[in-house]
């Protein structure tokens, strides 16, 4: 266990270096919502209803709605200006017998663990409440909100345990409770005699969470048939992100895509030009190649760009007369066509 409070208990002249640990777990079996078509969980934004704007936890403050139909917000400023308790003392204020608390106040409970050099005065307290059958009331501030709570022993240990104020506890306020029923004796001897017959020792073991037990023995046959899948890769999108993120990481989408689609231009043309040097010149393309890419002044650059001219040049010459004979030749297959359609 991991220690989530520390501090001392503080009775008379009597101070105990303690540590608070948690002592409850919840072992229900969790879940989340998923989408069933493709498993993707589903997220939820804070969404203001009056602008429908996603915001920010920073945006966020508490309010209160008055009886008149008023707000009335309170910022960190404020709530940092209550009076607030922050010590670490967990101030006995009185002891009171066992019998006159009402389990019904109990919260949440608490184990207290002495420190090395306390174990002393903590054991003392201890078998003095167990000598005595009374709780101590104290006073603790958990995580900055004061509340009252109860030192009692449970086995070897001390147990803080928090209670509710007495105005947070509903009085049963049903108006059958208030109509007289008569009860005749026989009945209630009879009740009675089923009582003492279904009477027991409590022993906590001997009761189980049957509904638990149900829920891990459903997944587990599941899994064994197969109807386990892998989890979809979450999407990295914030959901925290407000209106404006979004549409600022919309425009550098495009921003990025308009980048890379000219890019893609450059380097199109650029093989093209590339393709086309490959066509005009056969033995000389690779030293065109090297030399467009050298920004050097060296005279074998030179050279080879000579080369590669004259290369072109000589190229260039061979192809225009080629073009010749072919525009000749389509001229006397042009005359003759005509001269056909004449004798015909």
């Amino acid at each position: 266990m991991r220690a989530i409070w520390s501090g001392a208990v503080s009775f008379g002249l009597v101070s105990v270096p303690i540590k608070v640990y948690s002592a409850t777990t919840n072992h229900d079996v969790r879940f989340h919502q998923v989408h069933g078509a493709d498993g993707g969980r589903i997220r939820y934004r804070r969404t203001c209803e009056v602008c429908d704007e996603v915001v920010e936890y920073a945006d966020i403050v508490k309010g209160y709605d008055t009886p008149e139909g008023e707000l009335i917000t309170l910022d960190d400023n404020d709530l940092n200006s209550l009076p607030v308790s922050t010590g670490h003392e967990i101030d006995v204020i009185e002891f009171v017998p066992s019998d006159q608390i009402d389990p019904l106040l109990f919260d949440k409970s608490y184990y207290l663990e002495p420190e090395t050099k306390a174990a002393k005065p903590y054991a003392l307290l201890r078998e003095a409440l167990n000598e005595t059958d009374r709780m101590a009331v104290v006073k603790v501030a958990l995580r900055q909100r004061e509340t009252i709570a109860l030192l009692r022993v449970r086995g070897k240990a001390i147990v803080l345990q928090t209670m509710l104020w007495p105005d947070e506890v509903r009085e049963p306020d049903f108006d059958i409770l208030e109509t007289d029923v008569e009860l005749r004796p026989q009945e209630l001897q009879m009740a009675s005699s089923l009582v003492e017959s279904m009477g027991a020792d409590f022993n906590a073991d001997d009761f189980h969470d049957d509904y638990r037990d149900a829920v891990v023995e459903l997944i587990e046959s599941k899994k064994e048939h197969g109807d386990a899948r892998p989890a979809p890769a979450a999407d990295k999108r914030d959901d925290g992100a407000d209106s404006m993120s979004d549409l600022l990481s919309a425009l550098q989408a495009s921003v990025d895509a308009a980048r890379s689609s000219g890019g893609s231009k450059g380097r199109s043309s650029g093989s093209s030009s590339s393709s086309s040097s490959g066509k005009s010149s056969d033995s000389g393309s690779e030293d065109s190649g090297s030399s467009s890419g050298s920004s050097s002044g060296s005279s074998s650059g030179s050279s080879t760009r000579k080369r590669s001219t004259s290369t072109s040049r000589s190229t260039s010459k061979k192809t225009g007369s080629d073009d010749k004979a072919t525009g000749t030749d389509g001229a006397k297959t042009t005359t003759r066509k005509r001269s056909t359609r004449k004798t015909a």
